[in-house]
């Protein structure tokens, strides 16, 4: 396949309509089309389901074991919907604006995804140390093609551990994230007319007050200061909200059924069952066990590494960066850092853009991301002594 232009794969990459509601197989197929080239060894990472895959490639030598150099880069291949009226375009065509780049993921996150392709295939047959590409399913309704690549990657398949994770950051290194816990509670009720009703039992009452214990807990919450929360100067807590609610069906009939969906913000270093165990207790105290249950239904961990990690020392190094910038949203990062990676988030465009209609991509913004990404490739994987 000829080499495309950054702009000219983004353009490729955001037609296929990869909303998590649908599979992603052809953008997959795409990009092992455009990556199959000589030395390079491609990987799909099926999901249960075989609707999905992961992608992981590998270019230049195989991954030593015992010092893992090389390079690492990742990013997701889902995009959010794009249903809001608002857009002035085709959300799957990418719009040039002379400025700017727009279209449903140009900043999050399919312009760092061809970024990281095009690298690779510029740097495939010169690489001294190896060079791995992670892309993912499914980040933006939980992490959960990173967490399926973390319970089943090999363990004798280590990956490079200088991990970069491009999510927008205005390319700025952010080395921190909060985490991301998803709960339900279910009420059970039985249903019966509401003019009779001794008949039954209305599910939705014990959720008004499960409400009520989830509200004083989360003031709780905000009152304490888990460890590093200094770096979250807006929201330095557990940020618990209680998100939706539905229950009933008429009027004139007692509910018997009512759920509650919580989300819950969790600080890096802190572990998430704690969270969870407040949770279940603060439903607990207030409601019949019998008619209640609680589940978990999604965990995106936290992330953090020092800023001693050489991949966060050396990029910081490369843009001149002397702050820690964190991030109050979750990424693959949480998963993919258990597969025993430094990760750090970097790359073009901006979060406050993205989810929205008409989103959009700077184009100086992603040619300055290829250039540090071309530096950055040199000084880990092509240079003499690369490491």
């Amino acid at each position: 396949m000829t080499t495309l232009s950054d702009q000219e794969l983004l353009a490729r990459l955001v037609a296929f309509d990869t909303t998590s509601h649908r599979s992603n197989l052809e953008l997959v197929d795409f990009l092992c089309d455009y990556l199959d080239l000589p030395g390079v060894e491609l990987v799909r990472n099926a999901s249960p389901d075989g609707d999905k895959a992961n992608l992981v490639v590998f270019a230049g030598p195989p991954v030593d074991p015992a010092s893992r150099d090389g390079l690492t880069l990742s990013g997701h291949m889902d995009v959010v919907p794009a249903l809001e009226p608002e857009w002035r375009s085709d959300p799957f065509t990418l719009l040039d604006t002379g400025e700017t780049l727009i279209a449903r993921g140009s900043s999050d996150m399919k312009g760092f995804v061809a970024l990281a392709a095009n690298r690779l295939r510029a740097t495939a047959a010169s690489l001294r140390r190896p060079l791995v590409l992670v892309f993912t399913y499914d980040e933006e309704v939980g992490t959960v093609g990173a967490h399926h690549l973390r319970d089943t990657w090999p363990t004798d398949r280590p990956l490079p551990r200088r991990t970069v994770i491009g999510e927008p950051t205005s390319l700025r290194v952010v080395r921190m994230h909060k985490g991301h816990l998803k709960m339900r509670v279910t009420f059970d009720g039985v249903p019966a007319h509401s003019g009779y009703p001794h008949l039954g039992i209305n599910a939705i009452e014990p959720a008004g007050a499960a409400i009520v214990a989830l509200t004083e807990l989360r003031r709780q919450l905000e009152s304490e200061r888990p460890g590093h929360h200094e770096f979250f100067p807006e929201v330095p807590y557990v940020a618990l909200n209680v998100a939706m609610i539905s229950g009933g069906v008429a009027v004139n009939v007692v509910p018997e059924r009512c759920t509650l969906e919580i989300g819950a913000r969790v600080l890096p270093g802190m572990d998430s069952r704690q969270v969870v165990e407040r949770i279940r207790g603060a439903v607990a105290a207030v409601t019949d066990a019998k008619r209640c249950h609680v589940e978990l239904r999604g965990d995106s961990p936290p992330m953090l590494v020092g800023e001693d990690a050489p991949i966060c020392h050396h990029l910081c190094s490369m843009i001149g960066q002397t702050e820690t910038h964190s991030a109050s949203y979750a990424t693959d990062a949480g998963w993919l850092q258990q597969l025993d990676l430094d990760c750090v988030i970097f790359g073009p465009g901006s979060i406050e853009v993205a989810h929205k209609p008409n989103e959009w991509m700077p184009k100086a913004e992603m040619v300055r991301g290829g250039e540090l990404l071309d530096r950055l490739i040199t000084d880990l994987c092509t240079a003499e002594g690369a490491a």
